[in-house]
């Protein structure tokens, strides 16, 4: 594995070395005209790594390593200070938009071709270190952070990459496209660099970082899990080690039996005809086949009586007597028509002494005000009073109602 990994360290060096002034030009210029180059060098550099193309038809660049490693060893403080994080970015960006759409309005274009190269350099650069972030956080996923040796190192790593993808969402949720497109204006390079391209990487970094950060979430609850049951085993093997001479005990001739051994056989529990499984169908068949000979054979001992003559008489005329809340409650809606203005349904209840609770009478209001007629109803009018509830949104606690005329 080490003697690979020489090989391949040293392979990609000499490559390096073998087209150092293509890299550095490449460096300065931002991008290189591949028309200019060898096929083969061009497919070696692209296929290594160290130049790629951020869109069909652009121009090849420099990888976000390589160019981070001649950042630090050239001391090159103007590039090191770009991808410092989020919001540097975009204030960078939105500067440079701001300098490009300056220079073109004064006719300076080779400022303005300037300036676009640095936006350009800008925007690719800091998609793809948002890409590269994206890739790092998947490689230390995929390897369930297989580089520390313990449980709490995973769980400490697990926390510190979930961390980062959060400070990641949060720094994708500063770019307003809105803003960049007012930026942008009318002029096609910058709507290109500032919303179509922009808006469509952040996209799918966004998404694919929710799904990272679920993943996260799951290997944390994976690794606790493990971090309790490794903690349990070792308070097992320590008290073993304090009392070397323990046996355990048989638990069953105690008297008074341990919680942990003391758990009772599972009982059946409560169970329904399925009607809808086919499988149940014989059986089903044999109930009810039983249930009809045994009505049939009840039917049959029982001996039939003589028949008497019936007597037809008028049915006697019964009054079912009205509820006493209903009748309050209309007597209430009815004083509320003779007064002709709004009356609260608990100052009634308290004027006219009712001998209901606060609760029941304001129940049999809201009842009978739903139980009118629309001829009635649109009448009156119903306004429940109270306030809504401190903790949980969207309820509404009643104290009172009150009735009026529309």
């Amino acid at each position: 594995m080490s003697s690979n990994l020489h090989q391949a360290g040293v392979k990609l060096l000499r490559l390096l070395g073998r087209h150092a002034e293509l890299v550095m030009d490449t460096y300065l210029g931002g991008s290189i005209d591949e028309e200019k180059l060898e096929p083969a060098a061009v497919k070696k550099l692209t296929e290594s790594g160290i130049l790629w193309r951020p869109e069909p038809g652009e121009q090849l660049r420099l990888s976000r390593n390589v160019r981070a490693l001649l950042e630090d060893g050239l001391k090159d403080e103007r590039n090191r200070q770009i991808n410092a994080n989020v919001g540097s970015a975009l204030a960078t960006i939105k500067t440079l938009a701001s300098h490009y759409r300056e220079a073109r309005a004064s006719v300076d274009y080779s400022a303005a071709e300037a300036y676009l190269g640095d936006l350009s350099e800008q925007v690719y650069s800091f998609t793809e270190s948002l890409r590269y972030s994206i890739r790092v956080l998947w490689g230390r996923i995929n390897n369930e952070f297989g580089y520390v040796g313990s449980i709490s190192a995973k769980i400490r790593e697990n926390e510190l990459a979930q961390s980062q993808v959060t400070e990641l969402l949060n720094g994708l949720e500063m770019f307003e496209f809105s803003e960049l497109g007012e930026l942008a204006g009318d002029i096609r390079e910058l709507r290109r660099l500032l919303v179509t391209s922009l808006q469509e990487t952040l996209s799918s970094c966004a998404q694919e970082l929710s799904v990272v950060q679920g993943r996260l979430l799951e290997l944390l609850g994976r690794f606790r899990k493990i971090q309790g049951r490794t903690r349990l085993l070792k308070g097992w093997l320590l008290y073993t080690d304090l009392h070397p001479d323990y046996e355990v005990a048989d638990h069953v001739a105690h008297k008074q039996i341990p919680q942990l051994f003391n758990q009772a056989q599972s009982l059946l529990a409560p169970a329904a005809v399925d009607v809808h499984n086919p499988q149940h169908e014989p059986q089903l068949l044999e109930l009810v086949a039983s249930v009809k000979a045994i009505s049939r054979e009840s039917s049959s001992t029982h001996t039939l009586q003589q028949a008497q003559p019936v007597a037809v008489v008028a049915a006697e005329a019964f009054d079912i007597p009205d509820n006493p809340l209903k009748q309050a409650v209309e007597e209430y809606f009815c004083a509320v028509i003779d007064s002709g203005r709004n009356q609260s349904a608990l100052q009634y209840l308290e004027s006219q002494q009712l001998p209901w609770d606060a609760e029941s009478w304001l129940f049999q209001v809201i009842g009978g005000f739903e139980g009118l007629s629309d001829e009635h109803k649109q009448f009156f009018d119903l306004e429940p009073l109270g306030e809504a509830h401190p903790i949980y949104s969207g309820n509404f606690i009643i104290r009172d109602v009150e009735v009026g005329l529309r």
